[in-house]
């Protein structure tokens, strides 16, 4: 992302948010990912960061995730273990301890396939490192939990502890006989002993210290007290040494077996190192989610801001702490309107709005939960330029106003439609009319750039030009007459007043003072914000009346096209069921024969011969006429001329076809006058070009999200279909593709998941299984199972 100019994350205060995320890591590996965080502008990076985010703090929340605790970065450690015949320390190899047992913590986890269903996004993360539990095994066998070198790590090790262990309470019960023996004499200090060299030792007066026999280690800075290892316990002292030594011994070896044992899966525990340092920050990400109640907003390729009771991060968590409200905002930046021409008076609440925005975008884009609703929906952007507050330049002679026409120019330059444009107190620093008019020609030329963004005035022409400008829009904060105090709520449509009188007036300034002001700004400067008002309310009230025509339209047109829908059905019936009634005077003409004939061989037996061929005559006329009148019923029925798309195309090999009685798809293979072969799943049928009708294409549909359209598949459909990140008309499509494979496949039931979001997929859902004639039943499962995100299709 490219970030203009360079002091853009300091100015929106995204240091202090990766701050607060670094104080949430656990290691030093998370936290200086967490200081070098930088936001992507991959939206499929994004989402799937989002995602992460979103699961591990779901999981934290049902108390069903594991947790990453503190941990050493052993880069050193791995790096020594690499050389050949490197014997690593003890406290190197807690260290990996530790990250070992963090790993087997982590995989575990994972084991169960439910887990695995339900955090997909986190598990997709794990499954790429293969874990080795034969490393943590090795390592627990030689370390403890402590990190010190366990006992049992070697029989020879175990037996040399334990004669260090007698040894010890030996020289303890000796050197307290002693301490008995020369406290009743009178020859110790009131501290009575002390450790010197690693001996335990007596603490004696000097003067006594002749009457003591032993070995003097040491002696008091004033010289009035020595400290003596009596004899009584040097040579137990010693054999302990000497164990001490045998202790060493072994445990070098211990750990120069244990390091070679390591030493070809460094690879691995590297890999471990890296993965428990990802999820230090997904962690961390998690629970700052938590602190700032965040959400997992839509995320869409297409840039748009559609912020729904977004908050300022830094100023919730600050207002918080005092028990105050943050109020939360509403904007809505796509389509027709880009830019927000933001006004309002001075401490309403602007600029924090408009750092709101950027803080936002950038947080969403690093993978970061935000404090939205939910239902809120962002998009990408390649650039964020920002132009607030004072920066100005002693080192490269820039004045204030100078950096701003410097910013303008770089801007203008660079900006496209995937740039996000924040700019505060637009025009000023300069003559307010000949900066006004710049900062409009400025505006122009950004405005044709088609970049997005909020920008703050307090100047009437810009207002003015939004008002009239396509892609800019008025939006104004709030001011509570009555209290002369700003409400800091935004209004999108309007401009804002300054209200600086009012504000004036608040502070105590004279009364003359302000009449004089008054006079000077004059009633057409005065009449200007509310002019700006009028017009914009009209132009919103025209607004709303087209949007509400256009409604009506859009409902009478499909009420025209259901009512067309209704009358073809009911004349199809209609057609039906005469069809059925001369089908069945068919049948009664079947049965008419056979006493007919019975009737013309008495005729015949009598010598009635012309009276016979009369009466065949009549019922052969009465079957070919009730004949024709069946075929030219079923023509009707089924051979209507098709409206649409392909009413007027003609066939060709190639060409995606379906029945026109059972609907089944498929592809036509060759074509022969009025006859095809079509390729219907693994069958090739010859059919009459007039039985079948042309279809639209399957859609290709993502291996790893949906199922495949291909009828060939039937012998091995699945029956669960994810709909999730598509739009609505492509839910529309899959979900027809798919119901048409499950009833060629005679399935019994589908699990369909569309996520809960808007509900709008899961309405496009229903809808396409509304328009199919079989009675399906629709079942939500439990929460545990997905609950409103997922629907169960019994057939």
């Amino acid at each position: 992302m490219q970030l203009l100019p360079a002091d853009t994350p300091e100015t929106l205060e995204f240091d202090k948010v990766l701050a607060l995320l670094e104080r949430q890591c656990q290691g030093d590996l998370g936290r200086t990912a967490a200081r070098q965080l930088l936001p992507s502008t991959k939206v499929t990076e994004v989402n799937r960061w989002l995602d992460e985010v979103a699961e591990f703090r779901q999981g934290t929340e049902e108390k069903n995730m594991f947790l990453i605790g503190a941990y050493d970065d052993v880069e050193e450690e791995l790096r020594a273990l690499r050389v050949e015949g490197y014997v690593l320390v003890e406290s190197g190899l807690a260290k990996l301890n530790v990250l070992l047992l963090q790993a087997k913590q982590l995989f575990g986890f994972f084991q169960g396939a439910a887990r695995q269903a339900k955090y997909e996004n986190l598990y997709a993360v794990v499954r790429q490192v293969d874990y080795v539990p034969e490393l943590s095994v090795a390592i627990e066998a030689v370390i403890d939990a402590e990190g010190s070198i366990r006992s049992d790590a070697s029989e020879e090790l175990a037996r040399i502890r334990r004669l260090i262990g007698s040894k010890q309470r030996e020289v303890e019960k000796a050197f307290r006989s002693v301490i008995e023996k020369y406290r009743r004499a009178g020859y110790l200090t009131d501290t009575v002993e002390s450790f010197r060299n690693g001996r335990r030792v007596l603490s004696v007066p000097s003067e006594f210290k002749r009457q003591i026999r032993g070995i003097i280690h040491d002696e008091s800075a004033t010289g009035k007290t020595a400290y003596i290892e009596p004899d009584e316990v040097i040579g137990i002292n010693n054999d302990i040494f000497d164990l001490q030594q045998e202790e060493r011994r072994e445990i070098y070896r211990i750990l120069r077996e244990l390091s070679a044992q390591l030493r070809p899966y460094v690879d691995q525990i590297t890999g471990y190192r890296d993965l428990i340092a990802y999820f230090d920050l997904v962690q961390a990400k998690a629970r700052l989610a938590q602190q700032l109640k965040a959400e997992r907003p839509k995320v869409d390729q297409q840039p748009r801001l559609w912020i729904r009771e977004g908050r300022h991060p830094l100023l919730y968590l600050k207002n918080r702490q005092y028990g105050k409200k943050t109020v939360p905002f509403d904007l809505k930046l796509g389509g027709k309107n880009r830019l927000l021409m933001l006004s309002g008076p001075n401490a309403g609440g602007k600029s924090i709005l408009m750092k709101s925005v950027g803080l936002l975008q950038l947080m969403l884009q690093a993978g970061m939960l935000v404090p939205v609703d939910k239902e809120s929906e962002f998009g990408i952007f390649h650039r964020v330029f920002t132009d607030i507050g004072d920066q100005q330049s002693i080192e490269d002679d820039l004045s204030t106003y100078s950096s701003r026409l410097k910013n303008a120019r770089e801007f203008i330059k660079s900006a496209d439609d995937r740039t996000l444009l924040l700019i505060d107190e637009f025009g000023a620093g300069t003559d307010p009319a000949l900066g006004g008019a710049i900062a409009e020609g400025v505006l122009e030329g950004l405005n044709a750039k088609q970049v997005y963004g909020v920008i703050t005035t307090h100047y009437s022409n810009l207002k003015i030009y939004a008002y009239k400008t396509a892609g800019i829009v008025n939006g104004g904060m709030n001011f509570d007459k009555d209290t002369l105090s700003p409400t800091y709520e935004l209004r999108v449509g309007r401009p804002g007043s300054s209200y600086a009188f009012e504000i004036a007036q608040k502070s105590g300034l004279p009364d003359e003072v302000l009449a004089h002001a008054r006079r000077r700004a004059g009633k057409n400067e005065r009449a200007v914000d509310q002019l700006l008002v009028d017009l914009q309310r009209e132009k919103q009230e025209v607004e709303e009346q087209l949007k509400g025509l256009e409604q009506k339209q859009k409902t009478l047109d499909a009420l025209t096209r259901t009512y067309e829908e209704l009358h073809r059905d009911i004349e199809v019936r209609r057609k039906r069921l005469k069809l059925e009634a001369k089908e069945q005077a068919l049948t009664e003409t079947a049965r008419y024969n056979k006493e007919m004939e019975t009737l013309i061989r008495e005729l015949r037996e009598e010598k009635k011969i012309e009276e016979a061929k009369e009466q065949a005559k009549v019922l052969r006329e009465e079957r070919e006429k009730i004949g024709e009148q069946v075929t030219d019923l079923r023509e009707s029925i089924y051979y209507q001329p098709r409206k649409g798309k392909h009413a007027k195309e003609a066939f060709k090999e190639g060409d995606y076809v379906k029945l026109r009685t059972g609907g089944a798809s498929g592809t036509i293979e060759s074509i022969d006058r009025k006859r095809a072969v079509v390729i219907v799943g693994d069958l090739r049928l010859t059919v009459n070009l007039r039985d079948i009708e042309h279809a639209d294409n399957p859609m290709s549909l993502r291996k790893e999200r949906s199922v495949t359209s291909d009828i060939s598949a039937v012998a091995t459909f699945d029956n669960k279909l994810d709909v999730r990140g598509m739009r609505f008309e492509e839910v529309l499509n899959t979900t027809q593709a798919f119901v048409d494979q499950a009833l060629m496949a005679n399935a019994s039931q589908l699990r369909i998941v569309h996520g809960k979001g808007s509900g709008a997929l899961k309405r496009a859902v229903r809808q396409k299984l509304q328009e199919y004639n079989h009675d399906f039943t629709l079942i939500t499962p439990p929460r545990e199972q997905g609950g409103e995100g997922v629907t169960i299709v019994e057939l």
